[in-house]
Order: C-alpha cells, then sequence, then structure tokens
C-alpha cells in the first residue's frame, strides 16, 4: 500500500514530464527505426557512407548512402514515402519523418541561435 502511495505522488509530481527527451528519441529513431539504422548507410549525422566497393563485368563500382543532411524538408519528407532502390522502406509516420529531420538538423539549430545577432531593441516613442 505504501508502495502505491509513493508510486501516485511521482505520478502527480513527475506526470507531465516526457519520459525522453526530444533529441533522445530522434537518435533513437535515426538510429533504430525498424531494422536497419539510418546511421549505417547515410552516416551518424547523414552526411553519406560508403557501404560497399564491388567489381561488375570487371568494372569497380561503390554502392553508397547519399547525404540526407542537406536536402530541405519537403525534399526528404516525398523521398522517405517512396521506395527508393537499395534502401528499406520504412513506412514512417509524418511525425516520425519530421523527428529525423530535427535529429539532422536540431544541432545546426543550436549554433546558429547560437551565432544570430541579438535583435536590436525597440524604440519607444
Amino acid at each position: 500500500m505504501r508502495g502505491l502511495l509513493l508510486l501516485g505522488i511521482a505520478v502527480l509530481v513527475y506526470g507531465d514530464a516526457s519520459f525522453i527527451t526530444k533529441e533522445e528519441y530522434a537518435s533513437s529513431l535515426y538510429h533504430n527505426p525498424r531494422g536497419i539504422g539510418c546511421h549505417l548507410c547515410h552516416g551518424e549525422r547523414g552526411e553519406g557512407r560508403r557501404i560497399a566497393t564491388y567489381h561488375e563485368k570487371g568494372i569497380k563500382k561503390v554502392f553508397e548512402g547519399k547525404p540526407i543532411d542537406t536536402i530541405p524538408f519537403e525534399q526528404f519528407s516525398v523521398r522517405m514515402g517512396k521506395p527508393i532502390v537499395g534502401m528499406p522502406h520504412y513506412y514512417l509516420t509524418k511525425g516520425e519523418i519530421q523527428i529525423l529531420y530535427y535529429y539532422l538538423h536540431h544541432e545546426e539549430k543550436k549554433d546558429s541561435d547560437a551565432t544570430a545577432k541579438p535583435k536590436p531593441a525597440k524604440k519607444v516613442p
């Protein structure tokens, strides 16, 4: 009974707090969306990555995961919704696609916020 009371108090006090942060969820989804993680082919930050080199009819070829860290959200979203040769299709929700894009760009946003010039104060008449 005492344990239930403590659990109830904990839920009331911390009930509105998320279990994991947005950054943790985004990283988790990027590293294990539903099978093969994005990082295995596209790199840790979406910069692209060589997956394999092979020879076909005597010609050396390279199979690469393309960079996905520089494409605009609209293009990223469309590509995630279509099957692409060599890439698994994950059937992600719109929210999951948005969080993956966030994962690829949240550090960039932090950097731009940190280097942004402060807005000048408005003049009071």
